[in-house]
This record gives C-alpha cells, structure tokens and sequence, in this order.
C-alpha cells in the first residue's frame, strides 16, 4: 500500500487500469519517498511492441477510471520488468533502480 497525504492507494488497482489500456502489457505500481505528500505514486510500464503510449494518454486513461490523486507522479517506460524464479515482479527492485535513477540526477 502506498500512502500518499495520508490517503491509501493501492497499486493493484492503479496497475489494472493500466494494463486495459491498449498496448501495455505489464505495469507495476510502487510508491517513493515524496518530501511533501510521504509517497508518491510510480508506474514502471512494458509496451507491446511498436505500440505507441504516451506519459499524457495513461494520464487522460488512469483519470477517467478511478480518483486523481491515485495517478501516478512518473512513469518509467521499460522493455521487461525484473521478476523472480517463479515470475513475480520485484518491486523491491524496481524502488531500488528508481532511488538509483533520482540520485544521479
């Protein structure tokens, strides 16, 4: 559970929406510390393909399906996931390439 301004987001849900919009095919949801809200909300994606989507269409997607403030802050387009021998994805590691990403920056 990701807890943003004191609010509770789930990330199952917000991965659902995700995967019913067309040509993503994976999606993970995790949340980050956010110096404002505690956590904000991150959705790493895997696109089908030569599909073409856009940070602005899973926007205008995710906002037309369930609440605003459940959207995530970023998005990180990605080729595959990392998953476990038994092919559950590690969001553990997903949080780690992320804090790795905003350190260097």
């Amino acid at each position: 559970m990701i807890i943003s301004g004191g609010t509770n987001i789930y990330p199952r849900e917000v991965e659902e929406v995700l995967l019913t919009y067309p040509g993503v095919t994976e999606a993970a949801v995790i949340g980050v510390p956010d110096a404002e809200w505690g956590e904000s909300v991150v959705a790493y994606v895997v696109v089908a393909g030569q599909a073409e989507v856009s940070e602005r269409a899973l926007d205008v997607h995710i906002c037309s399906q369930i609440a605003r403030f459940k959207r995530p802050k970023h998005y990180r387009f990605v080729t595959e996931l990392p998953k476990s021998d038994y092919a559950k994805i590690l969001k553990s590691e997903l949080r780690m390439r992320f804090a790795a990403e905003t350190s260097s920056v």
